[in-house]
């Protein structure tokens, strides 16, 4: 229960005013549709984060506990400086055709937008970190889906009054105390 409470909280944080919030706000502003919306966030995130999970699990089990322990404490202190970093939805993004309907477009838009993004790295890291692959997940889903979600049914309004940098701190914090902890705790993930 704690790799999907604290996975679910993490991705939460740290997905508020994230590329893909953003592509959320702009594809509900531009299609109005927010049921397939909600539904393309969620199948996305499920394949993006069950492949970066895998990722995860099988770097745990290719390197030693001690390099492990390294790799991990530091990917999250790395997250936590990244965290910090604003996103931009570059113009590239907004420019998604509803060829294949709503659904697909968000489906494909949202895959390849978490490609490589903090969030998707923190999936890696956290299924290696706690070796629960369907519980990190499940928790970095509903982390996800509780940022876009909002995004879609409220839209800009609210997004542009949440407090940005409070936010990402927030997140950075609890990323920075991850990889303190993974760092300090020799011989827990032996």
């Amino acid at each position: 229960m704690e790799s999907f409470l604290i996975s679910a909280g993490v991705v939460a944080l740290a997905e508020i005013g994230d590329k893909t919030q953003l592509l959320a706000l702009v594809l509900a502003a531009r299609f109005g549709k927010p049921l397939p919306i909600i539904l393309g966030i969620l199948v996305a995130t499920l394949l993006n984060h069950f492949l970066a999970g895998a990722a995860g699990a099988w770097i745990a089990n290719l390197v030693g506990p001690d390099s492990m322990r390294w790799l991990l404490g530091l990917s999250f202190i790395a997250m936590a400086a990244w965290t910090l970093i604003p996103d931009k939805l570059e113009d590239a993004d907004q420019r998604a055709t509803p060829r294949h309907g709503v659904f697909v477009t968000t489906l494909v838009a949202f895959f390849l937008v978490e490609m490589g993004d903090k969030t998707q790295i923190a999936t890696v890291a956290l299924a290696a970190t706690y070796g629960s692959l369907i519980a990190v997940v499940a928790g970095t889903t509903v982390g996800m889906l509780l940022a876009n979600v909002p995004a879609v049914l409220v839209g800009e309004v609210a997004a542009g009054k949440l407090p940005m940098r409070i936010v990402h701190g927030i997140a950075a914090a609890i990323f920075l105390l991850l990889g303190a902890s993974v760092l300090l705790s020799a011989g827990s993930l032996e």
